[in-house]
């Protein structure tokens, strides 16, 4: 499964490696790239950390705000 991540409030390379990192650590998470100048993550994954919940939490613990997600299977 794969989902689309927009993020608020990244600005520099340290943004994007504490939002990869977090987002990385959810368990289920097998893959994640940040784009700094979309502002946006591409999680791929299987299981429960990839709800949305998660997701949000794990940005939001990183000092961001997720925007919306977009979900592929």
């Amino acid at each position: 499964m794969k989902k689309l991540v927009f993020v608020e409030g990244m600005s520099c390379g340290h943004c994007t490696m504490k939002v990869q990192s977090n987002l990385g650590d959810i368990p289920g998470v097998a893959k994640v790239e940040v784009d700094l100048f979309r502002k946006t993550a591409m999680v791929e994954g299987e299981g429960e950390g990839m709800n949305d919940a998660a997701m949000r939490h794990a940005v939001a613990q990183a000092g961001y705000r997720v925007v919306r997600i977009l979900g592929r299977h």
